[in-house]
């Protein structure tokens, strides 16, 4: 296993505390919106969350500079990519009445195969991913020089992160020109606590904030990619979708669901480790009590939106949710994709059949998995928290 974090972490955290700020939040959010002459007043619902974000993060006693780099860097990127698809709708006022007909919507638990199913369903002719550098720098199409030029900028970002986290090439590794999930195009989720400890913002996500309008924007940001261009059927992906599942059918009433399942005590410890890896990067020390907050808050975000999608699903068409047990994934992928393809309406060809061999091939190398202990979690506990999840899991057969 790749060391979680660079031996550099600590000469680089000494040169940034140098040269930063986080004492008041509120004003370094203002020195964003001045910086990129955003009007507040414009979009008032969503700097108010995004205040509420960066507020939180600041509150983080043991948050590193680069840990507030981090935080500051990504708000700042939202607000630039917010404002650019906000501006593009004002110009182009159809972009709004750009259908996106039929997505595949791939969820799961991570670990669970997600990213293999989404990345093999992305390949199929006539359907795509949005694509990290789409997510994170939204436009309509570019020039070729300016496309390369964020691309560029992209995989240099990513590149950095796996030099300060080097682990994070097995465990998550990405590029500007992968699919990737549609966690940039919401601005809020469980996805930032596995940067930081955030209590107050983990029960802020839980009880009071409204996710309607993150999922009303995620549409949009799919209407201004698909706009002039080809047309297309998506494939998107996010864990945390399963919390979320009437609000995306919502804006999405045609999608299918592609839900991997896989029993969770197998699943957990790798989850804390991704966990761990990234807190490492983002905080100044992870003592055992870190760890163990890791395991309660893994335990409860994981269980949490597993049992609200089993809810939630009884809205849905059943014909509108197919479920992919792990084993029988991994056991026969090719006969578990192919039966895929002709649910979802696809067609499966030869070359399909060579490229997802030749996907399974790479990842097969590609292992991370991690015990419990460290975390202060129990196999008792998972089965506690999940319920009788773990015998659903097995159970369920694709079609």
């Amino acid at each position: 296993m790749l060391r979680r974090t660079s031996r550099t972490l600590p000469a680089i955290n000494l040169v940034l505390r140098l040269f930063q700020r986080r004492t008041d939040p509120g004003a370094a959010y203002d020195r964003l919106l001045d910086r990129h002459d955003i009007d507040e007043a414009a979009d008032p619902g969503f700097h108010a969350g995004m205040r509420v974000l960066l507020g939180q993060a600041a509150a983080v006693d043991n948050l590193s500079p680069l840990g507030w780099f981090s935080f500051y860097s990504d708000v700042e990127g939202r607000l630039r990519n917010r404002a650019r698809i906000r501006g593009l709708l004002d110009q182009y006022p159809e972009i709004r009445r750009t259908p996106i007909r039929a997505p595949i919507i791939v969820v799961g638990l991570p670990r669970t195969a997600t990213t293999l199913t989404h990345h093999i369903l992305a390949g199929v002719k006539g359907v795509r991913g949005p694509q990290l550098w789409e997510l994170m720098h939204t436009s309509l199409a570019l020039p070729d020089h300016e496309r390369r030029q964020v691309i560029r900028s992209v995989d240099a970002a990513m590149s950095m992160v796996t030099r300060l986290a080097p682990a994070m090439r097995v465990i998550h590794p990405q590029r500007a020109t992968l699919p990737d999930e549609c966690a940039f195009f919401l601005p809020h989720g469980e996805q930032h606590l596995a940067r930081a400890p955030m209590p107050a913002y983990e029960h802020w996500l839980r009880t009071e904030h409204d996710f309607a309008p993150d999922y009303a924007y995620l549409k949009e940001g799919l209407q201004v990619l698909q706009y002039g261009r080809p047309a297309t059927r998506w494939v998107l992906k996010c864990p945390t979708h399963l919390g979320r599942l009437p609000l995306l059918m919502s804006q999405f009433p045609d999608a299918t669901i592609v839900w991997t399942h896989r029993d969770p005590v197998t699943v957990m410890g790798s989850i804390c480790s991704l966990v761990e890896t990234s807190r490492a990067m983002h905080l100044r020390r992870l003592g055992d009590a870190d760890r163990r907050d890791i395991g309660r808050m893994a335990l409860t975000t994981m269980s949490g939106l597993v049992e609200r999608a089993r809810t939630d699903r009884l809205t849905i068409p059943p014909a509108q949710i197919i479920d992919v047990p792990y084993p029988l994934l991994t056991a026969d992928p090719l006969a578990v994709i192919e039966q895929l393809y002709g649910l979802l309406g696809l067609r499966w060809t030869d070359t399909d059949a060579e490229r997802v061999a030749s996907v399974e091939r790479r990842g097969t190398g590609r292992r991370h998995e991690y015990g419990l202990d460290q975390y202060g979690v129990t196999e008792a506990d998972i089965a506690a928290a999940f319920g009788d999840y773990a015998g659903l899991a097995d159970r369920n057969r694709i079609g």
